[in-house]
């Protein structure tokens, strides 16, 4: 993967020549050369009114625009993008509800730090404030969940806000910013040309951590008995999971990830735990509950994580390295706080460590979990198919760079736990917002990031009906991508949270009808199958992959399934269950 771009100083001109380029005369062809400039690829989008200036702007650009079926898809395509590239992907959207519709997608990029610049049209200046036709206040409901919104005031300096705003995304912490458009903005006459993106005089990055803490950590790191690396999404934004590979393996430390952390660790190495939490595995939750040393780097400890935060790995002296010191002791307390660069930190420890561990004993007692609490299940032959094997056999006949979407769900907890990572962004989820829909728009980003990779999706059927509208942008645009449904009728989660905590009263989380998914893919243009036994596993999986286009596995899994290990929410880690008689103990 490419690194992150580096972010121009304030004083620094555009290196971008212009003697191709015609001269800006809109503002709108501003707002285009700025996305040039930053060299953006591709923008998801869909019309409207607002917004059209913009549009007529871009149909002269090298910019590829691909159309979404509905705005959300645009901004979970958008989040994709980031996440594979791990520059900022770019969605459109006009006025009002194309605004509105893009919230979750935002929402959903906030919450995961994930790269996104929306770009949003808006009702001409005077008319704002006067609920005029497709009006809303765009900047106010988004402000609280991006890096920062932006209403674009004149024609002169609308092409700084977008730079500025492409800059501010990709920036230290990733996540997404928008730039409100008024129509009148980008009609207007201008001959400036757009500075280069760069980021506020105000916003400050820190590269590197104090030395000293880094010396006191790496000493703490160094006595430890029990030391676990947590390696959370930060490592992989960061561009950090060499340095995380060089730290762990040189000093032999265990390695725990997060879920978005998956795949910032090979999980086929020996000091791989996979990954903790909710639904995380035994030995990873047993080795964070009896760590005497946590270095946890890029993780902002959330809920599904820790469980209940008393019972965290209770016995540890926590080293925290984020690069937004907002996340230092949040949550979990940190005793060595270390604000800086994943990369940049992970190095800096590497060479400050005085040796390493002495956890023999320590790291055969991983093994031994891994032993004790194995990730297996039941294939039996008068049961339906299980959705484990299904991501099992998906998992190993694809190369290992294959990225792996989902929506969210069970299904979502099966393709993490059965699909064995081993590279950096080839896990694409939604985490934080666990927005349902995500799967199905976000494998059209992730195709269109990275055109030679395979592209697999697993989606629950309930998830795949919020966005399977999107299925018509990859049969247009000829995407190689196969999508998986593990169908059970349900909104499976919803179901085993009332069977396990609500005396199995189940409202509102079962279909008495469901579409045919393998019909539905064919009338959009894709290709459908239907999985429903062991038997044609393998082949039918192999049929998908070798279409060339979009291609839709209506897989027929066993209802009665339902997701383990599981940790109750805010419970002790330490305390899993294995299987549903096992919550009533816990």
């Amino acid at each position: 993967m490419s690194e992150r771009a580096s972010v121009p100083k304030e004083d620094e001109e555009s290196t971008e020549s212009t003697d191709e380029q015609s001269p800006v005369t809109t503002g709108a062809q501003s707002v285009i050369r700025a996305l040039e400039n930053a060299g953006a690829d591709y923008v998801f989008g869909v019309q409207g009114g607002a917004i059209m200036p913009v549009y007529d702007a871009l149909y002269d650009s090298d910019i590829t625009h691909v159309t979404m079926a509905h705005e959300q898809g645009a901004s979970h395509a958008a989040d994709a993008y980031g996440i594979v590239t791990g520059d900022p992907g770019i969605c459109f959207a006009t006025s009002g509800p194309g605004a509105t519709n893009l919230v979750t997608g935002i929402a959903d990029a906030n919450m995961d730090s994930d790269p996104v610049i929306a770009l949003t049209g808006q009702v001409p200046t005077e008319f704002v404030g006067n609920d005029a036709f497709q009006e809303t206040d765009t900047v106010g409901i988004t402000q609280p969940i991006t890096k920062e919104s932006y209403f674009a005031a004149d024609s002169d300096t609308v092409g700084d806000n977008v730079s500025e705003a492409f800059a501010l995304a990709n920036a230290g912490r990733q996540g997404p910013t928008l730039v409100d458009l008024p129509k009148d903005v980008t009609q207007g006459g201008t001959e400036v040309e757009p500075k280069a993106p760069q980021t506020p005089d105000t916003y400050d990055v820190p590269e590197e951590a104090d030395d000293a803490a880094v010396q006191e950590a790496a000493d703490a790191v160094a006595a430890a008995d029990r030391p676990v690396i947590l390696a959370g999404g930060g490592v992989i934004k960061a561009n950090a999971s060499n340095a995380l590979r060089e730290f762990a393996m040189e000093y032999e430390v265990p390695v725990v990830t997060t879920m978005p952390g998956i795949g910032s660790f090979p999980e086929d190495h020996e000091l791989s735990l996979e990954w903790a939490g909710m639904h995380g595995t035994g030995y990873a939750n047993m080795a964070i509950t009896n760590t005497d040393c946590l270095l946890a780097v890029g993780t902002r400890f959330d809920d599904r994580l820790t469980g209940g935060v008393d019972s965290f790995a209770p016995d540890a002296e926590v080293v925290h390295v984020d690069i937004d010191p907002a996340e230092i002791s949040k949550n979990i307390y940190a005793d060595y706080p270390l604000v800086g660069d994943a990369r940049e930190v992970l190095r800096q420890l590497f060479d400050a460590m005085p040796s390493a561990p002495d956890a023999d004993e320590w790291r055969d007692q991983c093994q031994a979990w891994k032993s004790e609490y194995p990730m297996s299940y039941d294939t039996p032959d008068d049961e339906p198919l299980k959705p484990q094997y299904v991501v099992e056999t998906f998992s190993d006949v694809t190369p290992d760079d294959t990225i792996v979407c989902t929506g969210v769900g069970q299904h979502q907890m099966w393709a993490s736990q059965f699909w064995e990572f081993t590279e950096p962004r080839t896990w694409v989820s939604s985490h934080g917002l666990g927005t349902m829909g995500y799967g199905v728009p976000a494998a059209i980003g992730a195709k269109l990031a990275a055109p030679d990779q395979e592209v697999v999706c697993f989606d629950g059927d309930g998830s795949f009906l919020m966005t399977v509208q999107g299925l018509s942008v990859a049969v247009r645009e000829q995407l190689d991508i196969t999508y998986v449904v593990l169908n059970n009728e349900a909104v499976g989660m919803v179901r085993q949270w009332q069977d396990g905590f609500y005396e199995g009263r189940r409202m509102a989380s079962e279909y008495p009808w469901i579409p045919q998914f393998d019909k539905l893919a064919e009338a959009f243009g894709a290709r459908g199958f239907t999985l429903e036994s062991y038997e044609n596993v393998e082949e039918t999986i192999q049929e998908a992959r070798d279409y060339d286009g979009p291609s839709v596995i209506d897989a027929h899994i066993d209802p009665g399934e339902n997701v383990f290990p599981m940790v109750p929410s805010g419970g002790d880690n330490g305390l899993f269950a294995l299987e549903e008689d096992h919550l009533d103990m816990i």
